[in-house]
């Protein structure tokens, strides 16, 4: 049992540290909307704040409103994940480190949000004129995180249908 909670803990903290470090340096080194190409017409890192979330939601918003929301949501899903790692099994370890993902991301996120009203990011991945919305390592661990979940999910339901079987 304490296995668990020591990946479950190392992990979400790991993900908060780097991806604050990684917005602190780009945020320090760069200017605002300040492109570097990586690697051309594929990858830059490009320095922007979003107050909104994924796409931009709620960008628009009032400031007052999208705290309160963003501050809600962000806790009710850290509510979420403490009860359902509270009720996985230690052998779970794709379910623990999926949700330790997403809690990571989403208390890098939530860390940002506190101190700056908006989300740092500056991951910007583009075919020619295509862009990915630009997004940071807290972003990228919610989707691996929850990609991870869903992987979890399927091979529970496919074990599920083979003891039916």
């Amino acid at each position: 049992m304490f296995r668990k909670y020591v990946l479950f803990l190392t992990t979400a903290a790991f993900v908060v540290v780097i991806d604050q470090i990684t917005k602190a340096f780009v945020s320090s080194a760069m200017s605002l909307h300040e492109s570097i190409v990586v690697i051309g017409s594929f990858f830059n890192i490009t320095y922007v704040r979003n107050p909104g979330a994924a796409f931009g939601f709620l960008a628009t918003a009032g400031p007052t409103f999208r705290s309160v929301f963003f501050l809600s949501v962000t806790v009710a899903a850290i509510l979420l994940i403490l009860y359902y790692l509270s009720r996985s099994m230690r052998k779970e370890l794709l379910l623990i480190f999926s949700l330790s993902l997403i809690l990571g991301g989403a208390s890098g996120n939530l860390i940002d949000r506190m101190r700056y009203g908006e989300v740092v990011d500056f991951l910007d991945v583009y075919i020619a004129s295509y862009h990915w919305p630009t997004f940071n390592v807290a972003d990228a661990s919610i989707s691996l995180g929850a990609a991870l979940l869903v992987l979890q999910m399927v091979r529970d339901k496919s074990k599920g249908e083979e003891h039916h079987a």
